[in-house]
């Protein structure tokens, strides 16, 4: 797994600009040139990419301990267009990114809860960190294929 949490979230960000881009071209190929499969490979990355992001987001925010206002900003960024870059920048300006994986308790209560537990066992196990991330955003973006795009 990424050595750090802000190397992690960064690398997602960075992937969800890259992927309006895709999205984006991909409506312009399809108004020019009648392509309309080019929405369907840039709005399928697009859309994996996204769920991808969120999921790192939550992640983040809960390993960082942020309160609900950072956290709610980075998730809502990334439905901007480009957002998730300065998002990125922000919160790596502001310290929020900083620090380690909090892979062992400490005094703190908050980490004697489940869900920090639970956190801390992902944290330890990066492949099934890694495997459980995957395998939900996968089953997210099948779950909304089937269901069909908005407006359908």
């Amino acid at each position: 797994m990424f050595r750090s949490p802000k190397i992690f979230f960064r690398v997602l960000a960075l992937a969800e600009a890259v992927s309006w881009t895709l999205l984006i071209g991909g409506m312009i190929l399809r108004a020019t040139n009648d392509l309309d499969v080019a929405v369907s490979i840039g709005g399928g990355i697009h859309g994996f990419v996204f769920l991808a992001y969120g999921a790192t987001a939550v992640i983040v925010a809960k390993n960082q301990r942020w309160s609900p206002g950072p956290t709610t900003i980075a998730l809502i960024s990334a439905v901007i267009p480009y957002a998730t870059i300065p998002v990125d920048l922000w919160l790596a300006r502001s310290g929020r990114l900083d620090g380690p994986w909090r892979t062992e308790a400490t005094a703190d209560p908050r980490d004697h809860s489940w869900h920090d537990r639970a956190l801390r066992v992902l944290l330890q196990k990066p492949a099934l960190i890694g495997g459980a991330l995957a395998g939900v955003v996968v089953l997210v973006f099948v779950a909304l294929l089937v269901i069909g795009p908005p407006g359908s």
